[in-house]
């Protein structure tokens, strides 16, 4: 089909959740290169937001889900499910986790930790409930999720909000202790907020939260499903500052490209969960979990420590463009997880689509913002090939 049919097919039948789209329909890729449906090539620096962390095509991943696929897809979790096991062994075994549980996105791995929040405490009895979230996060799009979520443009449509969620100041300490009651039951923080223009929790911050949940009695959350395996030049987020929480979450990148989720705990906190007080149907199957221990494995072998050196070469590259272009107002991020802020006067989405003509995949997060969020197998020639074609952008600015 041309992407002219696809695209009234959409319009006629799709819900419209995304309005109108870019033009563009892929049929295939390999490596960190996609194909349209005219045979065009694109670089792809957004990986599928930030979920794609081995391109397209990967042999490893291809064989695991073919060979997986060829067993079994789907199992009820009234039995016991190997690759389940499996999966949970590997990311506890490699992070400050003791116990997991896997859903099938981020936003449902969000509302599992905020219940295991809730009931950490109604096991014992006490009436704590309230979570602090920080204003710009973006925590998921179900209706505790957004609540969860500092943006008012995505909660606007669905109000009244859920109760039990309190907003403060991102990188602001003191607004966070004095958002903190006897009822407040956890503290959820992004390490670094993607959605909200990929800004980084400072060092001190995180440090910070720890040492208030400890002082409090509650608990830490962190919502790892962006920043989570090797996006940030680590396996996981929290290892960039040394800040343990209590409960994270991971999504994106986990399942190779299939919906997976996962909530991870500390002992404490997972054993607040009782047979009954959470589940799925669909979460963990052995389909999903058997490509994400391939995926896991790939990130172990090496592959965390060349994304951090990617990381560091693009972040130089992009350092470079700021010091020739005085809009760019700013040049930020972990890893491969990066941002170029912008004057509010450029039209940052009008060089999003300038881009795809050139062919390489960008977007625009919060603060005018460009996120580039690439495969962790990009390329320095990918990079030095991207910044030539934003450096010719930026010129006729």
């Amino acid at each position: 089909m041309t992407v002219e049919q696809i695209k009234a097919l959409d319009e006629q039948y799709y819900m419209h959740t995304f309005g109108a789209r870019s033009p563009v329909s892929f049929t295939h890729g390999e490596g960190c290169t996609l194909y349209d449906t005219n045979g065009k090539a694109y670089t792809d620096f957004l990986a599928g937001i930030a979920t794609n962390a081995f391109g397209y095509a990967n042999p490893a991943i291809v064989k695991t889900i073919s060979e997986q696929a060829a067993k079994l897809t789907h199992c009820s979790s009234l039995f016991y499910i190997e690759p389940q096991a499996k999966l949970a062994q590997l990311l506890v075994e490699n992070s400050c986790a003791d116990r997991a549980f896997f859903a099938n996105s981020g936003a449902e791995a969000n509302e599992g930790a905020i219940k295991l929040a809730r009931r950490f405490f109604s096991s014992k009895g006490i009436d704590r409930y309230e979570i602090i979230t920080m204003q710009n996060s973006f925590h998921g799009r179900t209706l505790a999720t957004l609540a969860a979520t500092g943006q008012e443009k995505y909660q606007k449509p669905f109000r009244p909000m859920p109760a039990g969620f309190v907003h403060a100041e991102y990188n602001d300490l003191a607004d966070v202790k004095a958002k903190i009651t006897d009822k407040t039951a956890a503290i959820l923080c992004e390490t670094v907020q993607g959605e909200g223009g990929v800004m980084p929790a400072t060092p001190e911050f995180l440090q910070g939260l720890r040492q208030l949940c400890d002082a409090n009695g509650i608990l830490l959350i962190f919502d790892e499903v962006q920043t989570g395996l090797g996006r940030t030049g680590t396996l996981f987020g929290y290892q960039v500052s040394g800040v343990e929480p209590d409960i994270f979450t991971l999504a994106k990148a986990l399942g190779g490209g299939l919906p997976m989720g996962a909530v991870l705990a500390k002992e404490p906190a997972a054993s607040a969960f009782q047979p009954g007080d959470h589940g799925t149907t669909m979460g963990g199957n052995p389909l999903c979990c058997a490509t994400a221990i391939t995926v896991i494995q790939m990130l172990l072998d090496c592959q965390v420590e060349k994304g951090a050196q990617a990381g560091a070469y693009f972040k130089q590259k992009l350092e470079a463009l700021k010091g020739q272009f005085s809009f760019i107002k700013d040049v930020r991020g972990q890893g491969l997880m990066l941002g170029m802020e912008l004057d509010a006067a450029v039209p940052g989405k009008e060089i999003v689509a300038k881009a795809l003509e050139k062919g390489f995949i960008i977007n625009c997060a919060g603060h005018n913002t460009l996120r580039f969020v690439p495969p962790l197998i990009i390329t320095q020639a990918d990079i030095d090939a991207l910044c030539d074609v934003l450096s010719a952008i930026f010129k006729d600015i």
